[in-house]
């Protein structure tokens, strides 16, 4: 169990002290499919966008353990669950790659405003007909003397109607190879780059989601990150982060969730009895509890030896089917439990359970994890 010292207290208070602002009208806001503008705003003046970065460019200079125990303190706090899911992108495909493998050119250009939140960042993998098929990524840049030239498309693009700078991967070898691709940072008003209409989608909906086209898009060569190549090995460390990083702000909502059932049944009279007195009303809520401590100790457990520099390949499948199947499962219980009221939009749960269905998608969804964990064994 990690024993949390006063410094990281402090950081996870900051954020829960304003979680009722920055969920302010998340009911009214999934309706409409409108990001939290002003809770990015009033986000942006704690300087908790720029936790995991180094004080030089205005971070906190945190480590991934205090940034996933303060995100977590997010999740448990606003009731906005697309918005936590737009912090999480931000910081982890723009600031991560950025600050591990960017120049010092890119870094002074870039991370600053990326750790005040001045610019909202994205990154672009997936492709219309790739889904998971990260390798067989058509999206080309071709190198023409100071610039590479980017032609494609990308799909499910989180943040990406907002965006001011993306992080695009685009092939620049082989197809197949390891070596085959590159990581770039796009501005947004680069010619040739054509950002696609908000997408409708099931949950998430204050998360606003795109497609990007490319179209003889020129990019500086000084806008690769790392070194030409080397884009997979830089995805590799970002999904780390993102797997780690945005589900553990999905513990902290099945956290508030359990908190709020614990409280329901307490107080909820049927029958002439409190509803946590009947079995099947205790037992749903003890299955709850079982899967919010589960799917917290898989994430952090793994995220420790990942810090030790451990091999954390099965650890980070495990973990991710472990917190999105808990998310789902969660949601799903508190609907049944509060009943009719559950099932309006006014509570809030049915929310969460289209938000958490998601996560059961995104990042590599289930079955491309499970398969992951039978090849790392041998089957």
């Amino acid at each position: 169990m990690i024993e949390w010292n006063e410094d990281q207290r402090a950081l996870r208070a900051a954020i829960e002290d304003m979680g009722a602002v920055l969920g302010e009208g998340h009911v009214e806001r999934d309706a409409d499919g409108e990001f939290a503008e002003g809770a990015w705003k009033t986000l942006r003046e704690t300087g908790l966008l720029g936790l995991p970065f180094g004080e030089e460019w205005g971070g906190l200079g945190q480590d991934l353990l205090t940034t996933m125990y303060v995100l977590e303190g997010l999740g448990h706090a606003c009731r906005d669950g697309g918005f936590g899911f737009s912090v999480s992108t931000h910081v982890v495909s723009t600031g991560v790659p950025l600050q591990r493998f960017g120049s010092r050119y890119l870094k002074d250009r870039y991370l600053t405003r990326v750790c005040d939140g001045s610019i909202i960042g994205a990154h672009a993998i997936t492709e219309p007909q790739g889904g998971s098929d990260v390798m067989g990524m058509r999206t080309a840049a071709v190198r023409d003397g100071d610039h590479y030239v980017l032609n494609g498309s990308k799909a499910f693009i989180s943040n990406g109607p907002l965006a001011d700078v993306f992080v695009v991967y685009a092939r620049t070898g082989k197809s197949g190879s390891p070596a085959a691709l590159t990581a770039f940072l796009v501005d947004r008003d680069t010619p040739g780059l054509i950002v696609g209409n908000p997408v409708a989608k099931m949950g998430l909906r204050t998360s606003p989601l795109s497609e990007l086209f490319f179209d003889d898009c020129r990019v500086p060569a000084a806008n690769v990150l790392g070194s030409p190549g080397a884009g997979f090995l830089i995805l590799d460390h970002v999904m780390k982060w993102e797997i780690l990083c945005s589900f553990v702000i999905n513990v902290g909502e099945m956290q508030h969730r359990l908190e709020r059932c614990v409280d329901y049944a307490r107080e909820r009279v049927q029958f002439g009895q409190r509803i946590g007195s009947f079995q099947s009303v205790s037992n749903r809520v003890v299955e709850m509890r079982i899967a919010v401590d589960t799917a917290r100790k898989w994430l952090y457990d793994t995220a420790v030896k990942l810090q030790k520099g451990e091999n954390v390949t099965v650890d980070l499948a495990i973990s991710k089917i472990v917190a999105s199947e808990a998310n789902v499962s969660t949601a799903l219980a508190a609907v049944q439990l509060f009943g009719g009221y559950g099932y309006t939009a006014e509570y809030g749960l049915e929310k969460d359970l289209r938000n958490a269905v998601g996560g059961t998608i995104y990042s590599g969804t289930s079955d491309i994890q499970r398969q992951r964990i039978a090849s790392m064994i041998g089957l």
